[in-house]
């Protein structure tokens, strides 16, 4: 072949592959790799970064798929809790990390597909990640404490009317499911409700038990239900497909007339951008594996959580959707998310 033959097939066979590199979703994609390089992945112990803090539905459940997981993979999989800013610090950290396969996050999308429509982050949400697995999806409870002296979801809308501000609400953060819920029922009920943002599920519940504010809302937890149970905190609305079964009595937001509140977790684990694609493969491989496991279903299901699981792409679609209908929200009434 001559040297302008060759030429002019290099550059035809170089615009082929950054075009099919351009087509790809941004989230998707991932370094290419040697063979031998993903062949000897993992060659350490892998770090599990769990965006909140410990105590929490999401530091149990990250817990509960550490142990299977590092049997599947031969090593360690060792968990580190990076809460704050509603999962941001630590989708941040997974960010800057070494995209080997070796620094993975397990959060729910919200860090991703709303945060950085509410608040500046110090990440590219489109380009610093890639989806690994969907994990779980998680309701959402809306509880009434000790503060609140009314009985269910009606007669909170009505305090928030008769006394604005005085009504406070806390969640896991600003830009956190439980934000999203409660602007969506500020924005519907045009009530004034004042936001308690905490840095995550665990150290906002001793203070609801205090009582030092009237609401709060929370991912479902076997925890929260005790205290329920006990009567020492009121479930007033869930965020859900429908009722949950520990809770028959209790009605979405949705029944309520909130159905754009109606929301609920969707949690999976991530690695940085760039990690290799064969690497990213055998991830999901692995974690679908362990989510096919009758006990550690039967641990998330015990929790009140829904397994999920499935490919790469799935996820991936699943963050899109949600990034769409989230900036259709925030675009309404942006002051509602303060």
């Amino acid at each position: 072949m001559s040297f302008l033959l060759r030429r002019r097939q290099l550059v035809r066979e170089t615009g082929i592959a950054l075009a099919a590199a351009c087509a790809m979703p941004r989230l998707l994609r991932a370094a290419p790799t040697p063979m031998s390089a993903s062949a000897s992945w993992p060659n350490r112990p892998v770090r599990l970064i769990v965006v909140y803090p410990p105590g929490g539905v999401s530091d149990g459940m990250a817990r509960v798929l550490a142990e299977p997981l590092a049997q599947s993979l031969g090593v360690p999989v060792l968990v580190e809790n990076r809460p704050g800013a509603g999962g941001s610090i630590g989708m941040d950290a997974l960010a800057r990390a070494m995209p080997d396969g070796c620094t993975l996050a397990f959060s729910a999308i919200s860090p991703i597909t709303l945060h950085p429509l509410v608040a500046r982050v110090p990440y590219d949400p489109l380009r610093a990640f890639a989806p690994v697995a969907s994990v779980m999806r998680t309701p959402v409870l809306v509880v009434g404490t000790p503060a609140f002296a009314g009985r269910g979801f009606q007669e909170l809308i009505a305090l928030a009317r008769s006394q604005p501000g005085a009504v406070r609400w806390a969640t896991s953060g600003v830009a956190t499911i439980g934000h999203m819920v409660l602007a969506q029922v500020r924005m519907q009920s045009r009530t004034a409700i004042t936001h308690i943002p905490y840095a995550g599920g665990g150290p906002q519940l001793n203070d609801a038990l205090g009582g030092q504010f009237e609401v709060l809302s929370t991912n479902v937890a076997a925890q929260q239900l005790q205290y329920i149970g006990e009567g020492r905190l009121q479930a007033l609305a869930v965020g859900s497909t429908a009722r949950i079964e520990a809770l028959p009595a209790v009605p979405t937001l949705a029944e309520l007339g909130y159905e754009r509140a109606n929301r609920d977790s969707l949690f999976g684990i991530f690695a940085p951008a760039r990690t290799p694609a064969a690497v990213l493969q055998r991830l999901n491989a692995q974690i679908n594996r362990v989510l096919s496991s009758d006990a550690v279903r039967a641990r998330l299901r015990g929790a009140y959580n829904l397994p999920v699981g499935g490919a790469i792409e799935d996820l991936a679609q699943e963050i899109a959707v949600d990034r769409r209908r989230n900036r259709e929200l925030v675009s309404g009434d942006r002051s509602q998310f303060d």
